[in-house]
């Protein structure tokens, strides 16, 4: 029986010259592919290896949170679209980090991969001008495309770098 390993990817890299869309775009799909660079190669039990002790973060918890945070802010949010939460964050409020315990690896990295698909699909042919109203803790407040793209950018930023020290905790591999 052949071991299911992370596929290796072929890591796209940010634009140096480009057009305020296209820059955005790039650069988050550079840290998209980021993100699946530092799982590249490892077995489903090495991507749920913790960080350090007492922390579970690991690296399929790391997908699957980011699977989740591209449904919400780009269609659920933004598009609108009625689509059932990924996670049950009623009692849990790190439900998908949590959920790597139990889950496919496998099945987790085609889910990613299909919600970036979906979450391009969201914002095509929409201007970064597009707004959207979300009732948060301090209130309804009006968000531009724009922002999803520049937070979404902040958010794999930080996780990336949370993946480098696993990663490096995993096999010793260091890097961009």
């Amino acid at each position: 029986m052949t071991t299911w390993r992370a596929p290796e990817i072929d890591r796209s890299h940010e634009p140096l010259v480009a057009d305020e869309r296209t820059m955005l775009e790039g650069w988050l799909d550079y840290h998209r592919d980021t993100l699946l660079h530092k799982c590249a190669g490892l077995t489903a039990e090495q991507l749920r290896t913790a960080s350090v002790e007492p922390s579970g973060l690991n690296l399929l918890g790391l997908v699957l949170h980011m699977t989740d945070v591209e449904r919400s802010w780009f269609r659920q949010r933004f598009a609108g679209q009625d689509l059932p939460d990924l996670f049950d964050y009623t009692t849990d409020n790190d439900a998908d980090f949590h959920a790597a315990a139990s889950a496919d690896a496998e099945a987790a990295f085609a889910a990613f991969r299909a919600e970036v698909e979906a979450a391009r699909a969201a914002t095509e042919g929409r201007s970064l001008d597009d707004t959207f109203r979300l009732t948060r803790s301090d209130g309804n407040r009006t968000f531009s495309l724009r922002w999803v793209y520049v937070h979404m950018i902040e958010e794999y930023a930080r996780h990336n770098g949370h993946a480098d020290l696993i990663r490096e905790r995993i096999d010793g591999v260091t890097g961009d």
